[in-house]
């Protein structure tokens, strides 16, 4: 299995040269040069696996330089009941007919990108020791990426975290997860702006080659393949609950916000997973939406970027999109490098409404999308809370709004929860007038002593940083 550039560079490379790596040198994003091919006798075989099994299954069509017995031992070692609190890791919760949650959240920070980044954190520190290197991983998080990735890598040998957050944009309890840790290799950058500022200065230091390269610059977001690819994982795991024999189709629901956990089931429905539906739900920040319903696909500026009760999809820069442009154009990187490398530098959007691509997103690749707002969350979490006794979060409630949208008769709707209550508390109060259930780890936690730095938007700042502290 080789890797491309959705930008189109002729470099073709293996997957651990590209985990460690992140963007590629043209700046696209990497992607197999296939997708594997997953027929009814893999799916009937791999029914009934546990969830490290079918990782190592699933990995193992994707990675092909690291061993088999080792890839196999990581996947156990990362997906435990232990780590993810249920034999199942990710097990389903019935709401009502047709409609059922897929818990995530069960991971150590308490919100999906546990799933991938425990596993990256492994992978790392396996393939570090491997070559005798160390990597500094820079990272850009609005909210939840950053306490996964840093408890994935604390005390990782060989590696440095330097995590970018925009200040003041998080909850009260992601603020403290992220800076209440005091591991010497964890770093906290808040910079004074939105998160697609901190988005665009890890894009930024990817693109400075003799940085990176001097520095060894890598990436944890979900631009970095390794982590999508384990992501995919969790979309078999569901369809396998959630159905009784593999002529079943289903659909999922996805919050979405920079399209990395979507985009991992856009990649199991290419391997032949039967899924009926993606279903995007976005907040107030619908740019996804938008280009689903318009094929316009136009950022926003950060004055632009609204502040809302779902933090972590406040985002107007996809940077996973391109993975699935990249597909819809029929892998054209020329193209997609105008788009993105050119055009939407120059004029902050495209325009795809005229393609005949466009019109399969839907058709083809299986798209819809819907957006949900701050009185949508209110309501959904009092409704699901009254009436179905589960609470929720605010992303998993713009979800679960959007997802009702969409409902088929005969086909179950899967909606991944992907955060637990606790993380957005005074929007739980608002909607319910309760405080929502804390884990006793993390009782007090806003009340530790934290470790943060606060930075201006400014990529040659955020650079010095990482130099002083890369001595």
């Amino acid at each position: 299995m080789r890797y491309l550039s959705t930008r189109g560079h002729p470099d073709r490379k293996h997957f651990c040269e590209i985990l460690l790596e992140g963007l590629a040198p043209d700046g696209g994003l990497y992607l197999p040069e296939r997708y594997p091919q997953v027929d009814a006798a893999t799916l009937s075989r791999w029914r009934g696996l546990s969830y490290h099994e079918l990782a190592f299954e699933i990995l193992s069509l994707y990675i092909d330089d690291i061993p088999a017995a080792d890839l196999r031992a990581l996947c156990a070692r990362t997906y435990t009941a232990d780590v993810f609190g249920s034999p199942e890791i990710v097990p389903l919760k019935r709401l009502e007919d047709g409609l059922v949650l897929e818990a995530l959240s069960n991971g150590p920070t308490l919100a999906f990108k546990d799933m991938a980044m425990q596993l990256l954190g492994n992978l790392f520190e396996y393939e570090l020791a491997r070559r005798g290197e160390e990597l500094n991983i820079l990272g850009a998080t609005s909210g939840d990426t950053g306490s996964a990735a840093e408890y994935a890598m604390r005390g990782k040998k060989g590696v440095r975290v330097f995590m970018t957050s925009p200040h003041g944009r998080m909850s009260p309890f992601q603020q403290a997860q992220m800076f209440s840790l005091q591991d010497a290799n964890i770093h906290n950058l808040a910079i004074q702006g939105v998160f697609d500022d901190c988005q665009d200065i890890v894009k930024a230091v990817s693109n400075d080659l003799a940085f990176k390269r001097r520095y060894r610059i890598g990436t944890v977001n979900s631009i970095n393949w390794a982590r999508l690819v384990a992501q995919v994982v969790y979309y078999f795991a569901g369809y396998f609950q959630a159905t009784a024999g593999n002529d079943q189709r289903v659909s999922f629901a996805v919050p979405s916000g920079n399209f990395g956990n979507i985009c991992a089931g856009h990649v199991a429905r290419m391997m032949g997973l039967p899924i009926e539906r993606l279903v995007l739900a976005t907040n107030e920040n619908d740019v996804l939406d938008e280009f689903f319903r318009t094929g316009v696909y136009r950022v926003r500026t950060g004055a632009d970027t609204h502040e809302t009760s779902s933090p972590s999809m406040d985002i107007s820069k996809a940077s996973n999109f391109e993975r699935f442009v990249f597909d819809l154009l029929g892998r054209d990187g020329g193209r997609v490098r105008a788009l993105f490398g050119d055009e939407l530098s120059r004029t902050g959007r495209f325009d795809l409404s005229a393609d005949p691509a466009f019109r399969e997103a839907a058709s083809r690749y299986g798209f819809v999308s819907g957006r949900s707002t701050h009185a949508d969350r209110l309501a959904t979490i009092r409704d699901t809370w009254e009436r179905l006794h589960v609470m929720i979060d605010t992303h998993t409630a713009d979800g679960l709004k959007v997802a009702r949208q969409f409902l088929q008769p005969g086909v179950p709707m899967v909606v991944l929860e992907t955060a637990l209550p606790v993380k957005f508390a005074a929007t739980i109060v608002e909607a319910l007038g309760r405080e929502p259930q804390r884990p006793a780890k993390y009782e007090g936690i806003e009340l530790l002593p934290k470790r943060v730095t606060v930075l201006p938007p400014d990529t040659a700042q955020v650079q010095a940083y990482i130099a002083a502290h890369c001595a």
